[in-house]
This record gives structure tokens, C-alpha cells and sequence, in this order.
């Protein structure tokens, strides 16, 4: 299992991830106040702003303060990085 680092040493499992969304529409401000009045919300910001929104398939939303591009840039560095382990 490989995990990635969503800031402030706060790492999470690379396979359980559905979706990776920015924060700023309308949907996704819904999303997020539905899962933290049900408490599926996990807050990995500490404090700062969020930048992104991490959607996992047992339906938890975990918030980030590290930009949408850079989560997803990680995630496809250990990809690229286990498909040449693999050769």
C-alpha cells in the first residue's frame, strides 16, 4: 500500500482515492459541510486554507492545504516511479 503526503506529515492511502477536487464551487462547498455535519470530514489543513478536496471510497472527505496539481503530481510520481521498480 502506498501512501501520499497531503501536508503536515499527514499521509493518506493512494489506492483508496476516488477523486481529488478543488474547493471553490459551489457543489463541492456542499459536499464538504454535508460530510463534516455527518462527521465524514477529516481536516489535514492544520489551520491553513484548503486548497483541495480528497474524496476516498469509503465516502470520508479529507481536506488539504496542498494545491490540487501538486497532490496530483505526487500521485503520479509514485505511479510512474512503481512502474519502473517494476522493469
Amino acid at each position: 500500500m502506498k501512501f501520499i503526503n497531503i501536508g503536515f506529515n499527514n499521509m493518506i492511502a493512494r489506492d483508496r482515492i476516488v477523486a481529488l477536487i478543488s474547493p471553490e464551487s459551489a457543489p463541492a462547498k456542499r459536499l464538504v459541510q454535508d460530510a463534516k455535519d455527518t462527521g465524514r470530514a477529516i481536516d489535514c489543513t492544520s489551520g491553513k486554507k484548503t486548497r483541495s478536496v480528497i474524496i476516498t471510497d469509503s465516502d470520508h472527505i479529507i481536506l488539504s492545504s496542498i494545491q490540487t496539481e501538486t497532490i496530483t503530481a505526487r500521485i503520479a510520481g509514485e505511479a510512474e516511479t512503481e512502474n519502473e521498480d517494476e522493469e
